[in-house]
């Protein structure tokens, strides 16, 4: 069995490291080295993550409860413990300074630096485990008193990593690409197999295990799974639609529907939906479970659709008022009949016990067209193949009448992609190009605003590092209720706070508005947002659907084409 300790000082030593190929060397070194149980567990936890993006598990710990732990271990106040964080900016190093802290004359410093017996790999993950599964009245205590366990068990080192992990920010700079790529190394297994299991998988975990066990031959097994929700197919922005028949001949075109995307998955009549962040929404949503199972034929399927919210004049509610129906826990019944929910299918990915995903889009809408019963709760959404310029302008003017986003093009005989964002899918949408963007920190407001927070930093997602660096403030188009439903909604994923500047822990995607994208050394991306306005809170993205770096240089480089 593999010690914590030696886990924590493989990330000590990857925080040192500037380069990318260096960090795979590193990694792919630490995955031969531990054991087949302890395996995925490591490949989660080098990504800041315990638990893989399907699973239901969450850890629950927010900085609050995080400090209550340490106060508890260390004897440190709490209010001590936040001016530590203040000065040094990092949980990790907060967690250190406060268990080596000697306060009222205590032995925490010796019993902290002393030799220690160490914590298997395998033991801080069943405590977090124990965390992650607390429910009830005492949930708060028992994630406390683990953590408690965890800290008090701890090396210094040990507790800088404990700490990070806990709230799932591991500040290392490692993200699924350079762990893919590692994957590859340490098993010599072809990256590209790595990638599409793990599209196919959404579990980086599982694809390493397979790799070690039998290399390319048992990666390629991988497939889609019932109940294991799939990264779902992105589209890029055409700007026109003579831009989109020039790039695919041919297309398929259907509305681009205003709601909220949904992936579902059929075993008989137990219903799985999942959220485009892949939460599992379902008891949010009795209304679409019935109507799929009244009206899908099939023993078991996973299809993909847009949940519409559509108000009393046929035209699409607010987006809001879907996003309510998503997030209610109670009273889903009331909120149901005040919101009815119409899903628009349009894909299907696995159909009784077949992967499909593979099978060109025109084999997979025939399937899923002969298999759905249409009516007012439910459809198979409208699908025109043509290569018409005209025609399509039509759908797309009725798309725009009936109060939707716009259409989407795609090309008929592509397979489905997971996670993937290409041209095999293009959207067109009749406003200026919005980016969806993390929030990574913030400010406090002045005068009358003082305690809401003001404004907030922006930033792209990097898929190889993880990280998001910073692309711009955003401050307009937020009225004061909306700073009051923020400030709220932000609470509890502040990290820490110096006088006005909050960082904040990236979780919420904001649609942004701008006018151009300029190239700036004042943020770390290299660029910034010339007049950004916040469109919507897209809660329904997670925070790696935001805008990569790559994309963001594609939109600067195509202003000055």
């Amino acid at each position: 069995m593999t010690s914590f300790e030696y886990f924590a000082k493989t990330c000590a030593s990857i925080e040192q490291i500037p380069g990318s190929l260096e960090m795979t060397d590193v990694i792919a070194k630490l995955l031969k080295e531990v054991t087949i149980e302890e395996l995925p567990v490591v490949t989660h936890f080098v990504m800041g993550s315990v638990f893989p993006a399907w699973s239901d598990r969450q850890m629950g710990v927010g900085n609050r409860l995080l400090y209550t732990a340490l106060s508890k271990s260390s004897g440190v106040s709490e209010e001590e413990i936040e001016n530590i964080i203040r000065k040094t900016g990092d949980i990790g190093e907060t967690a250190v300074q406060a268990l080596s802290s000697n306060p009222a004359g205590q032995s925490t410093f010796s019993a902290f630096t002393e030799e220690k017996p160490g914590m298997e790999i395998k033991e801080v993950y069943e405590r977090f485990t124990h965390i992650a599964d607390a429910t009830g009245k005492r949930s708060q205590s028992t994630k406390i008193k683990n953590l408690q366990y965890l800290f008090n068990s701890a090396t210094p080192i040990e507790a800088r990593y404990l700490a990070r992990l806990a709230i799932e920010q591991l500040r290392i700079g490692v993200g699924e690409g350079i762990v893919r790529d590692a994957i590859s190394k340490a098993f010599d297994t072809d990256v590209a197999a790595v990638e599409r299991a793990f599209m196919l998988t959404n579990d980086l975990g599982l694809v390493a295990v397979a790799a070690c066990n039998g290399g390319n031959e048992e990666v390629q097994k991988l497939d889609i799974q019932l109940n294991r929700p799939v990264k779902m197919m992105l589209a890029q922005v055409t700007p026109s639609i003579r831009s989109a028949l020039n790039d695919l001949g041919e297309v398929a075109v259907e509305w681009k529907f205003d709601g909220a995307r949904v992936q579902i998955h059929k075993k008989g009549d137990n219903i799985h939906i999942f959220s485009r962040r892949l939460e599992n929404v379902t008891s949010s949503l009795p209304d679409v479970v019935e109507a799929v199972q009244e009206n899908v034929n099939a023993d078991t399927a996973i299809l993909e659709g847009e949940a519409v919210a559509i108000g009393e004049d046929g035209k699409p509610r607010a987006f809001q008022d879907i996003l309510k129906r998503f997030r209610r826990k109670y009273d889903v019944e009331a909120i149901a009949k005040a919101i009815p929910l119409k899903l628009n299918l349009f894909d299907i990915l696995y159909f009784n016990g077949e992967s499909l995903i593979d099978n060109p889009l025109r084999k997979r809408r025939e399937l899923l067209f002969q298999n759905v019963q249409s009516n007012d709760r439910i459809l198979v959404d409208r699908q025109v193949i043509t290569d018409n310029e005209e025609e399509i302008q039509e759908i797309y003017a009725d798309a725009l009448r009936a109060g939707h986003e716009g259409i989407m093009i795609k090309k008929p005989d592509a397979p489905y992609s997971p996670g993937k964002r290409g041209k095999n899918w293009l959207k067109k949408k009749p406003l200026m190009e919005t980016l969806d963007l993390v929030v990574i920190g913030a400010e406090w407001g002045y005068g009358r605003r003082a305690n809401l927070i003001g404004s907030y930093a922006l930033g792209c997602y990097d898929p190889d590092t993880g990280k998001f660096p910073a692309i711009g403030k955003v401050a307009t188009g937020i009225t004061d209720e909306k700073l009051a439903e923020l400030t709220t909604l932000f609470s509890d994923l502040i990290v820490y706070e110096a006088g006005r500047k909050i960082e904040l822990k990236p979780e919420i995607v904001f649609e942004i508005a701008f006018e151009e994208i300029q190239k700036s050394p004042n943020y770390e991306s290299g660029y910034a947002l010339r007049f950004p306005r916040l469109v919507n809170v897209r809660d329904d993205k997670s925070p790696e659907e935001a805008e990569s770096l790559e994309r963001i240089g594609e939109i600067y480089h195509s202003q000055r084409s």
